[in-house]
């Protein structure tokens, strides 16, 4: 590569994760300061790969030994909006291709709002089928959360377009006649699950942003319904409105 400027290398080791030992070895030996600048960024970038792609494979255990045991179509499932003072809580439901690869899946609350985004469409592409379910929060105060929460799950598999025949939960059990396994922290456990809760996460914070636009002057769009110092100021000045949990303290006093 050594006939190639240094902005040409740079870009072209930003669209690539791949390099032949010939083109590597030239990169090593070129002496301009950009060029190896370049390629430390380069080498650091694909370890961080190589890294979240191992992460993916051993995230898929559970997955992996359903199917030694014969399920086929395994839903993740994981809610989100269990802890706020207003909004909905919002349930996913995921069935994952077989052979998808989507490297970075985790627990949605370790993601920054970009990565949700982009790994949002990503499940999207990577999904064999997938169902949102959304409880309000006038029912929520009837029900109580947990329930709310189990409501929103059911919801979300009974939305989707092929049914699962197995379910991995993240902490709950559902009223399904589907075989189930629930998993503390599944989140951050299962790649189906962590699909579910980026995929339940960005639902429900684009929701919000939209209640602020229909509630203006609380702050939806920025805290998604949480109890914030300027969340609670915003109550204090205005009263609640008809997305605030009433159950919830300190609203319920």
């Amino acid at each position: 590569m050594q006939e190639l400027t240094i902005a040409q290398i740079q870009e072209k080791l930003i669209t690539t994760t791949e390099l032949t030992e010939e083109e590597h070895q030239q990169l090593i030996n070129d002496s301009r300061i950009g060029v190896r600048k370049a390629l430390q960024k380069w080498e650091a970038r694909r370890s961080h790969l190589k890294k979240l792609v191992e992460k993916y494979h051993q995230m898929n255990d559970f997955e992996n030994e359903l199917k030694m045991e014969g399920a086929r179509k395994i839903a993740g499932i994981d809610e989100a909006g269990r802890g706020p003072l207003a909004g909905p809580v919002v349930a996913a439901s995921v069935i994952l291709q077989p052979d998808a690869m989507i490297p970075g899946l985790n627990d949605s609350k370790q993601l920054s709002a970009g990565k949700r985004e982009y790994l949002y469409n990503r499940i999207c592409e990577s999904a064999l089928s997938f169902g949102v379910g959304i409880v309000s929060a006038a029912e929520i105060d009837q029900i109580n959360i947990y329930q709310a929460a189990k409501k929103a799950m059911v919801k979300a598999v009974d939305q989707m377009e092929i049914k699962p025949d197995h379910l991995l939960i993240d902490a709950m059990e559902l009223p399904l006649k589907i075989p189930q396994k629930s998993l503390i922290k599944g989140d951050a456990r299962s790649n189906s699950i962590a699909a579910a809760s980026i995929l339940a996460k960005v639902t429900r914070d684009r929701l919000m942003c939209a209640l602020d636009q229909k509630y203006p002057g609380y702050g939806f769009a920025v805290h998604k319904g949480y109890g914030t110092k300027a969340h609670l100021e915003a109550i204090e000045q205005l009263g609640t409105c008809p997305e605030h949990r009433l159950t919830f303290a300190p609203l319920k006093s």
